[in-house]
């Protein structure tokens, strides 16, 4: 097989899978480790994939690679509503409390169909933190909720309010369910997102929920980004639309992360 042709298969393996390792791509194409290595030396000079321990990653998944709510809002549209729809029986119309909602396209689904949330005859309104000017614009408008948006500097990349100003009105409060979404989520690394001050929201966000849910399709499962917010262990449910490999499913497993899976 010419250098070209291995090229392609790599890059096609990685537009399936999240990483392709070195060991696997040489018994699949019948080639010695080290033939691999150029191929994959190659590909990442021409900013095609990004080296790590033992394989690659696309070049998308760095850790600082960071793409506009707007971009990702027309992204896997399907797996992110019905992410949405199992989150939603967290919060039944019989639900009397406070959620909180992180800012982000998977978790803006999940605003996207609370907006139609009727309570039960008797039952208080519904109480919804948010630092997303989108999220908090979409939800005012239904008398059932009450909305709370948290102040501080607003990233233009994803519409979040950031900074010592959210952390410290977080921090002041003990929401029953906080709906997080991640740039990653990976057995060895936890979750984990590119932007420092969006970290220390959400790393405040899990230190203050009761419940800590995520919500992230499985386009993220195994990656990582720059900065972490949490550890497997200190989440307790993880809303995806697929099964996690063997690795991420045993680490969230061990962390007693309940998984649901869409």
């Amino acid at each position: 097989m010419y250098a070209m042709e291995r090229h392609e298969h790599i890059l096609d393996a990685l537009g399936r899978i999240s990483r392709v390792s070195v060991a696997e791509l040489a018994d699949e194409l019948q080639v010695t480790a080290e033939t691999i290595r150029r191929d994959l030396d190659a590909l990442e000079r021409a900013g095609h994939v990004r080296r790590v321990h033992g394989g690659a990653v696309s070049a998308s998944r760095a850790s600082l690679a960071e793409t506009t709510v707007v971009e990702r809002e027309s992204q896997r549209i399907d797996a992110k509503r019905a992410i949405a729809h199992v989150a939603l029986a967290l919060v039944p119309p019989t639900f009397t409390g406070s959620i909180l909602l992180d800012a982000g396209t998977t978790t803006g689904a999940f605003a996207e169909a609370l907006a139609g949330w009727r309570p039960e005859p008797g039952v208080a309104a519904l109480t919804v933190y948010t630092n997303s000017v989108p999220i908090a614009a979409r939800l005012v408008a239904n008398p059932h909720l009450v909305v709370r948006i948290i102040g501080g500097t607003v990233r233009g990349i994803t519409s979040a309010a950031v900074g010592p100003t959210a952390v410290a009105q977080l921090a002041d409060i003990r929401p029953d369910i906080a709906f997080l979404g991640t740039n990653g989520v990976s057995a060895e690394f936890g979750l984990s997102t590119p932007d420092e001050l969006e970290a220390q929201v959400k790393r405040t966000m899990v230190e203050r929920s009761r419940l800590a849910v995520v919500l992230v399709d499985a386009s993220k499962h195994d990656d990582e980004a720059l900065h972490r917010f949490a550890c497997l262990d200190e989440v307790d449910v993880l809303i995806t639309d697929a099964q996690p490999g063997q690795a991420l499913a045993e680490a969230l497993d061990e962390a007693e992360v309940e998984v649901r899976v869409a």
